[in-house]
């Protein structure tokens, strides 16, 4: 009894998410366009450079999404021993995660987003598996554990849902 669950891309959902980036985008550019002076002839240095690293770092994640949309492989997969996922950086650097190392699992709010939290304990196991930057956002120096993040934004399921999967497939 290996069953195994692979969750998808929703096209709809990523459509949505693009659509929301493509906004955010105009907007940070109308923002640059008023900070180098366009409009009225003041070029505002601190405007001009937040806005215009903001845009860039959006343009980037933006053209990351449009390759990705192509992919048909699954997002998520779940089965009795192991799970992994790419909905979140952190959660792609991770890999494979055995239902053994989870301590806990709960849903968190994180901006306008919910994600399935992981809590992993067995730290050592994944140690040298991330960059510095991604274990330091992944890690609980408090609690000397991992915190991976799971995210439904993209998937065909809610984040209520994928919870409830998660949580189903760490009792058994």
């Amino acid at each position: 009894m290996n069953e195994e669950i692979k969750l998808y891309r929703n096209f709809k959902k990523t459509r949505n998410l693009l659509l929301y980036a493509c906004a955010v985008n105009i907007l940070l550019a109308i923002m640059l366009l008023y900070g180098i002076g366009t409009f009225d002839g003041i070029f505002k240095i601190k405007l001009s450079i937040a806005s215009g690293g903001i845009l860039l770092i959006m343009f980037v994640l933006s053209f990351k999404m449009l390759a990705s949309i192509k992919d048909k492989s699954p997002l998520i997969q779940i089965d009795s021993n192991v799970f992994s996922g790419r909905t979140t950086p952190v959660a792609k650097a991770f890999g494979r995660i055995e239902w053994q190392d989870v301590t806990d699992l709960q849903l968190k709010k994180v901006g306008g987003d919910t994600l399935a939290a992981i809590t992993i304990d067995n730290v050592s196991k994944y140690d040298g598996k991330v960059s510095k930057f991604l274990w330091k956002m992944a890690y609980d120096e408090q609690n000397s554990k991992l915190n991976i993040m799971y995210s439904a934004s993209e998937i065909e399921i809610n984040a209520d849902e994928l919870y409830k999967l998660f949580l189903k497939y760490w009792k058994k």
